[in-house]
Protein backbone atom coordinates (compact mmCIF):
# COMPACT_ATOMS: atom_id res chain seq x y z
CA UNK A 1 0.00 0.00 0.00
CA UNK A 2 1.87 3.58 -1.05
CA UNK A 3 -0.27 5.66 1.61
CA UNK A 4 -0.03 5.18 5.18
CA UNK A 5 -3.74 7.23 5.80
CA UNK A 6 -6.81 4.55 6.07
CA UNK A 7 -8.58 3.98 2.39
CA UNK A 8 -11.51 5.13 4.16
CA UNK A 9 -10.19 8.26 5.39
CA UNK A 10 -8.75 8.90 1.85
CA UNK A 11 -12.11 8.80 0.54
CA UNK A 12 -13.75 10.89 3.44
CA UNK A 13 -11.10 13.32 2.47
CA UNK A 14 -10.58 12.68 -1.42
CA UNK A 15 -12.05 10.58 -3.49
CA UNK A 16 -15.58 11.07 -2.22
CA UNK A 17 -15.91 14.26 -1.00
CA UNK A 18 -17.48 16.58 -3.27
CA UNK A 19 -18.32 20.39 -3.06
CA UNK A 20 -21.76 20.86 -1.62
CA UNK A 21 -24.73 23.09 -3.23
CA UNK A 22 -27.27 22.25 -0.67
CA UNK A 23 -27.60 21.54 2.98
CA UNK A 24 -29.65 19.70 5.48
CA UNK A 25 -31.00 21.76 8.50
CA UNK A 26 -28.34 20.23 10.58
CA UNK A 27 -26.74 22.93 12.37
CA UNK A 28 -22.67 22.86 12.47
CA UNK A 29 -21.37 23.82 16.30
CA UNK A 30 -18.91 25.71 17.71
CA UNK A 31 -17.47 22.73 19.04
CA UNK A 32 -17.00 21.33 15.14
CA UNK A 33 -15.63 24.70 14.08
CA UNK A 34 -13.47 24.51 17.10
CA UNK A 35 -12.41 20.95 16.46
CA UNK A 36 -11.78 21.66 12.65
CA UNK A 37 -9.43 24.76 13.31
CA UNK A 38 -7.58 22.78 16.15
CA UNK A 39 -6.51 20.32 13.50
CA UNK A 40 -5.92 22.61 10.69
CA UNK A 41 -3.56 24.83 12.64
CA UNK A 42 -0.74 22.35 11.72
CA UNK A 43 -0.34 22.89 8.16
CA UNK A 44 2.38 24.26 6.91
CA UNK A 45 3.10 27.89 5.78
CA UNK A 46 6.35 29.90 5.40
CA UNK A 47 7.70 31.10 8.19
CA UNK A 48 5.11 30.21 10.35
CA UNK A 49 2.93 33.19 9.50
CA UNK A 50 -0.33 31.66 9.53
CA UNK A 51 -2.22 34.15 8.13
CA UNK A 52 -5.53 32.67 7.69
CA UNK A 53 -8.71 34.51 9.34
CA UNK A 54 -11.43 32.65 9.52
CA UNK A 55 -14.93 34.88 9.89
CA UNK A 56 -17.99 32.64 11.08
CA UNK A 57 -21.31 34.25 9.41
CA UNK A 58 -23.87 33.10 11.90
CA UNK A 59 -26.56 35.33 12.61
CA UNK A 60 -28.99 36.63 9.94
CA UNK A 61 -28.48 39.81 9.58
CA UNK A 62 -24.71 39.47 8.72
CA UNK A 63 -25.96 36.82 6.16
CA UNK A 64 -27.99 39.20 4.21
CA UNK A 65 -25.23 41.73 4.07
CA UNK A 66 -22.95 38.86 2.80
CA UNK A 67 -25.19 37.52 0.21
CA UNK A 68 -25.24 41.27 -1.13
CA UNK A 69 -21.60 40.51 -2.40
CA UNK A 70 -21.94 36.89 -3.99
CA UNK A 71 -22.27 36.05 -7.78
CA UNK A 72 -26.15 35.33 -8.63
CA UNK A 73 -25.54 31.82 -8.72
CA UNK A 74 -24.31 31.77 -4.94
CA UNK A 75 -26.75 33.50 -3.27
CA UNK A 76 -29.44 30.79 -2.77
CA UNK A 77 -27.01 28.24 -1.65
CA UNK A 78 -25.37 30.71 0.98
CA UNK A 79 -28.52 31.75 2.05
CA UNK A 80 -29.37 28.13 3.25
CA UNK A 81 -26.24 26.65 4.61
CA UNK A 82 -25.87 26.00 8.10
CA UNK A 83 -23.17 28.03 8.31
CA UNK A 84 -20.99 30.02 6.50
CA UNK A 85 -17.21 31.10 6.79
CA UNK A 86 -15.77 33.83 5.13
CA UNK A 87 -11.75 32.84 4.81
CA UNK A 88 -9.67 35.98 4.68
CA UNK A 89 -5.74 36.84 4.45
CA UNK A 90 -4.24 39.46 7.69
CA UNK A 91 -2.08 41.35 6.02
CA UNK A 92 -0.97 42.30 9.22
CA UNK A 93 0.47 38.19 10.27
CA UNK A 94 3.77 40.10 11.01
CA UNK A 95 2.94 41.38 14.15
CA UNK A 96 2.44 37.58 15.73
CA UNK A 97 6.19 36.65 14.27
CA UNK A 98 7.85 37.58 17.36
CA UNK A 99 6.06 34.51 19.12
CA UNK A 100 5.28 32.29 16.12
CA UNK A 101 8.75 31.78 14.76
CA UNK A 102 10.97 33.31 17.75
CA UNK A 103 13.93 31.29 16.68
CA UNK A 104 14.43 34.64 13.90
CA UNK A 105 13.85 37.52 16.16
CA UNK A 106 14.11 39.64 12.70
CA UNK A 107 11.55 37.77 10.71
CA UNK A 108 9.22 40.76 11.54
CA UNK A 109 11.66 43.28 9.52
CA UNK A 110 11.55 41.11 6.46
CA UNK A 111 7.53 41.78 6.04
CA UNK A 112 8.47 46.10 6.63
CA UNK A 113 6.99 46.59 3.19
CA UNK A 114 3.23 46.54 2.60
CA UNK A 115 3.70 45.14 -1.19
CA UNK A 116 5.90 41.82 0.32
CA UNK A 117 3.41 41.61 3.35
CA UNK A 118 -0.17 41.00 0.89
CA UNK A 119 1.73 38.53 -1.06
CA UNK A 120 2.92 36.57 1.55
CA UNK A 121 0.33 36.59 3.08
CA UNK A 122 -2.10 35.90 -0.16
CA UNK A 123 -0.15 32.66 -1.16
CA UNK A 124 0.20 31.54 2.45
CA UNK A 125 -3.35 31.54 3.12
CA UNK A 126 -4.70 30.14 0.03
CA UNK A 127 -2.59 27.58 1.69
CA UNK A 128 -4.15 27.34 4.75
CA UNK A 129 -7.74 27.76 2.71
CA UNK A 130 -6.77 24.28 1.22
CA UNK A 131 -6.01 22.87 4.69
CA UNK A 132 -9.75 24.46 5.93
CA UNK A 133 -12.02 22.31 3.44
CA UNK A 134 -9.63 19.17 4.26
CA UNK A 135 -10.59 20.12 7.66
CA UNK A 136 -14.58 20.50 6.82
CA UNK A 137 -14.29 17.05 5.53
CA UNK A 138 -12.68 15.15 8.15
CA UNK A 139 -15.52 16.39 11.12
CA UNK A 140 -17.49 14.57 8.56
CA UNK A 141 -18.68 17.86 6.96
CA UNK A 142 -19.31 19.49 3.60
CA UNK A 143 -17.79 21.96 2.44
CA UNK A 144 -19.06 24.71 -1.14
CA UNK A 145 -16.07 26.98 -1.20
CA UNK A 146 -17.04 29.84 -3.80
CA UNK A 147 -14.58 32.55 -4.98
CA UNK A 148 -17.53 34.41 -7.14
CA UNK A 149 -17.85 37.92 -5.37
CA UNK A 150 -17.46 41.48 -4.96
CA UNK A 151 -14.08 41.40 -2.69
CA UNK A 152 -13.72 44.73 -2.40
CA UNK A 153 -17.20 44.89 -1.49
CA UNK A 154 -16.75 42.05 0.94
CA UNK A 155 -13.63 43.46 2.30
CA UNK A 156 -15.11 47.05 3.20
CA UNK A 157 -18.30 45.18 4.70
CA UNK A 158 -16.92 42.78 7.11
CA UNK A 159 -12.75 43.86 7.44
CA UNK A 160 -13.29 47.47 7.46
CA UNK A 161 -9.96 48.22 8.85
CA UNK A 162 -8.64 47.57 5.87
CA UNK A 163 -5.37 45.14 6.96
CA UNK A 164 -7.62 41.44 5.86
CA UNK A 165 -8.85 40.34 2.16
CA UNK A 166 -11.13 38.29 1.25
CA UNK A 167 -10.18 34.78 -0.32
CA UNK A 168 -13.12 32.70 -0.06
CA UNK A 169 -16.32 32.07 1.18
CA UNK A 170 -17.16 28.94 2.03
CA UNK A 171 -20.66 27.21 2.85
CA UNK A 172 -20.37 24.58 5.61
CA UNK A 173 -22.79 21.44 6.46
CA UNK A 174 -24.18 18.40 6.14
CA UNK A 175 -25.09 17.37 2.36
CA UNK A 176 -28.87 18.20 1.21
CA UNK A 177 -31.01 16.55 -1.51
CA UNK A 178 -29.28 16.78 -4.60
CA UNK A 179 -26.15 18.02 -3.40
CA UNK A 180 -23.77 17.26 -6.27
CA UNK A 181 -23.08 18.03 -9.28
CA UNK A 182 -21.64 15.31 -11.85
CA UNK A 183 -18.14 14.64 -10.63
CA UNK A 184 -15.54 16.69 -13.53
CA UNK A 185 -13.02 14.76 -14.88
CA UNK A 186 -9.27 14.75 -13.11
CA UNK A 187 -6.12 15.30 -15.13
CA UNK A 188 -3.90 12.49 -14.80
CA UNK A 189 -0.84 11.94 -13.21
CA UNK A 190 1.03 11.92 -16.39
CA UNK A 191 -0.07 14.85 -17.87
CA UNK A 192 0.76 16.49 -14.33
CA UNK A 193 3.69 15.44 -13.76
CA UNK A 194 7.28 15.94 -15.07
CA UNK A 195 10.60 14.26 -13.82
CA UNK A 196 13.89 15.68 -14.45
Amino acid sequence: MSLALDPVAQDLLFREARTANTFTDDPVTDEQTKAIYELIKYGPTSMNQQPLRILLVRSAEARERLIGHLSEGNRKKTAAAPLVAVLAADNEFHEELPSQFPHFPQAMDLFAERAVRERSARLNALLQVGYFIIGVRAAGLAAGPMTGFDAEGIDKEFFSDGEHSVLAVVNIGRPGENAWFPRSPRLTYAQVVTTV
